[in-house]
C-alpha cells in the first residue's frame, strides 16, 4: 500500500472518529485488530475495539484536530499527532467523576496497516494532564 493510501486511510479513520460513526471506523480494521491502550492493556478483534468505542462515546465527547499522520515509504506504518478537545460526560470507570468538564490534550497514535486497514493501533497521552484537567 503505497504510504499516500495509508495516510488517507489514517484520515478517514479519524474523520470517522469524529462523527461518532462506529460501523465506519470499524469497517477501516481488520477482523484481529490490535488495540493498545493508553497505560492500559491489549486487545484483540473487531468486537472488542466496538465495545471499547461504545463505553468512549458514553464517557467521552471528543474530536480530533490539528491532524499531522507521518507514514514509512512502503505505508506499513504510521503515526499521528494531534489535540484531542473533549467534554468528560459520564464517569468511567477507575476516574475522576464527570460533571461536563472540558479538556484539550496533546495525543498521538501509531498503527500498523495490513491489506489496506488497520491491524494495529497503539494510542499515547499523558493521563495525568487529562486528571488535571477533569479536576481529579
Amino acid at each position: 500500500m503505497p504510504h499516500t493510501a495509508t495516510e488517507q486511510l489514517i484520515e478517514r479513520y479519524y474523520d470517522a472518529f469524529n462523527r461518532r460513526d462506529i460501523e465506519g471506523f470499524l469497517g477501516l480494521l481488520t477482523d484481529d485488530v490490535v488495540h493498545d491502550i493508553n497505560q492500559g492493556g491489549r486487545e484483540v478483534g473487531k468486537e472488542k475495539f466496538r465495545a471499547f468505542l461504545e463505553r468512549m462515546n458514553r464517557s467521552y465527547e471528543e474530536k480530533i484536530v490539528d491532524l499531522f499522520v507521518m507514514t514509512n515509504a512502503d505505508g506499513s506504518r504510521a503515526a499521528a499527532e494531534f489535540t484531542v478537545l473533549g467534554v468528560y460526560l459520564e464517569t468511567d470507570e477507575g476516574l475522576p467523576p464527570a460533571e461536563g468538564q472540558r479538556y484539550t490534550l496533546p495525543a498521538g497514535a501509531f498503527f500498523e496497516i495490513r491489506d489496506g486497514k488497520v491491524a494495529r493501533i497503539s494510542n499515547t497521552y499523558n493521563l495525568s494532564d487529562w486528571i488535571r484537567q477533569v479536576g481529579g
